[in-house]
């Protein structure tokens, strides 16, 4: 499916995510606006608990809003059947996980692969379309191997070759390299550097800076809210002058 001109990828108006009752409730996402261009890398980043995995599961179809609309390629996502989401998922939008979420008795050709098998796709294109896949991330060799004889960099590979798979209009990242050391973050870093320069349209929630500095924007969510060049784009106590300790 193809982006019309002008429109953005993904888009956010007046979202919001709310849990409990009264004087009890937590506004997870409180009021968030956000256009995502095609082509374009976006970095989310904040404190723990300030609402940035919540704000991807909203964006990706994975949780619905309390209010607020999502679209995908200028269609409405957020009032999709349970179905019409799935089928969605399967094809327009993937995502990275930082525990990488592979199928431990499944080799990585076996994992990328089988989210082609689900999308409808025969046997033969989806076993060629992962192996091109693991060749392109370094990973050819490693193919018929289970993920438990993969080190952590090499899985979250396999995790974005599964991701790419389907050719998706946008690719979700929750702390991609939260549980990678240091060796490994410097590889994951280096793909997601490839995948901006390839085009793809990237959506990153992370703690690391370096993972945020490839990105073309970067946000910082405080409390629910979305900050960008010292402007909230919601908040239902959010002020200018409330920015000031934003982690990025």
């Amino acid at each position: 499916m193809s982006n019309a001109a002008g429109t953005p990828v993904l888009s956010a108006r007046g979202l919001r995510k709310e849990h409990g009752r009264g004087e009890g409730m937590v506004h997870a996402v409180d009021g968030v606006d956000l256009d995502v261009s095609a082509g374009e890398t976006v970095a989310i980043t904040g404190p723990s608990g300030c609402g940035k995995s919540t704000l991807l599961h909203l964006l990706g179809g994975l949780d619905r809003p309390s209010a607020g609309e999502v679209s995908l390629n200028g269609r409405r996502i957020d009032d999709l059947g349970e179905k019409a989401l799935a089928r969605m998922r399967r094809t327009e939008v993937s995502y990275v996980f930082q525990s990488f979420h592979l199928m431990e008795e499944l080799t990585a050709v076996e994992n990328v692969e089988l989210v082609a098998l689900l999308a409808g796709r025969s046997p033969r294109v989806a076993r060629r379309r992962a192996e091109e896949l693991l060749d392109q991330l370094g990973l050819a060799g490693r193919a018929r191997f289970l993920p438990s004889a993969l080190s952590g960099g090499q899985r979250q590979r396999v995790a974005v070759a599964r991701a790419l798979c389907n050719e998706p209009l946008v690719v979700l990242a929750d702390e991609p390299t939260g549980n990678l050391d240091s060796a490994a973050t410097l590889d994951v870093l280096q793909l997601f550097k490839d995948l901006h320069e390839s085009g793809q349209t990237l959506v990153i929630v992370t703690h690391d800076a370096r993972i945020a500095a490839t990105a073309d924007r970067t946000f910082s969510m405080r409390d629910g809210a979305l900050a960008d060049d010292n402007r909230l784009s919601g908040g239902t106590t959010g002020q200018p002058g409330a920015l000031a300790g934003l982690e990025g």
